[in-house]
């Protein structure tokens, strides 16, 4: 067990945008614009320099009034409104610049979705791998060969068993021991959401402690996936980073709850939380 969390990266006082990274959010369709201003919002919110969040023509004028703070860049779609094949040759000029890169909220389980994945298996930028990424991945067996170190996945158990071929009760059994092997195998970190979340990096493991069943709510998890987007972006490691997104996703939600109670609780209501769970965590660790 590693239940040691660490510190926020501290802020210089002549720090500017560009020394807290550029977090780039990839995802959404027709109908999940919501997803891609709760990620961005959310990594705003967690301390990214810049936000940038590439999403299909058609939804960009949706997500870009979901928050002025970030910044939208067009993909080519499909039919569908999905982004399509042609949107990683839009996104590479930034992806090169990214500090950290989230695929897969909102996205649809696409083979465009498939392929960007692979493409970002590659690269050196930390990769936060998510919802319809991890679905589009489903088809076929998760790789265990790529180029890329830093990679984080954050399954439900529903999307834990299509990657695994495992049953949801056969992993809600052996969490911890699952979550261990699969981030051995893969080399990569995994952090398998639910009731005490479980986070590893194949060697050690965190379970989270914070959090409550009023964030069993739609988009929370996109929530989680630009918390950990934006601290992965500074600089942090990515077990590290996994490990207190976790953690401050859940503060946040449970500080919710002691103003709204369980049944009420929106995602929203854990963006507007993420403030004082980062200023708590600072306190504690003075």
């Amino acid at each position: 067990m590693n239940n040691i969390l660490p510190k926020l990266p501290s802020r210089d006082a002549d720090s500017h945008k560009g020394t807290f990274g550029t977090t780039l959010i990839i995802g959404g369709c027709k109908g999940m614009s919501g997803a891609m201003v709760l990620c961005g919002t959310a990594a705003l919110k967690s301390g990214a320099g810049l936000v940038q969040i590439g999403t299909p023509l058609s939804i960009r004028s949706e997500v870009a009034i979901g928050n002025p703070c970030y910044t939208t860049i067009d993909l080519p779609e499909d039919k569908n409104g999905q982004f399509n094949h042609q949107a990683i040759k839009k996104v590479s000029s930034f992806t090169s610049k990214a500090s950290a890169i989230v695929l897969g909220p909102g996205a649809g389980a696409t083979q465009a979705c498939q392929e960007m994945a692979y493409h970002l298996l590659n690269l050196e930028t930390p990769v936060l791998l998510d919802a319809d990424a991890l679905n589009s991945m489903a088809s076929n067996r998760f790789p265990t060969e790529f180029k890329n170190k830093n990679i984080v996945i954050t399954p439900h158990p529903g999307e834990f068993s299509r990657l695994t071929r495992l049953t949801a009760k056969e992993i809600q059994a052996d969490r911890k021991i699952l979550a261990m092997n699969f981030a051995q195998s893969h080399g990569l970190i995994v952090v398998l959401k639910g009731h005490g979340t479980v986070v590893s990096d194949g060697k050690s493991v965190y379970v989270n402690a914070t959090g409550n069943p009023g964030m069993a709510t739609g988009g929370s998890g996109d929530v989680l996936s630009g918390i950990i987007g934006a601290l992965l972006g500074q600089g942090i490691q990515a077990f590290e980073a996994a490990k207190l997104g976790v953690y401050l996703h859940g503060l946040a939600g449970d500080h919710a709850k002691k103003q709204l109670g369980e049944h009420s609780l929106t995602a929203l209501d854990i963006l507007e939380h993420l403030p004082s769970a980062f200023l708590y965590h600072e306190k504690v660790l003075l």
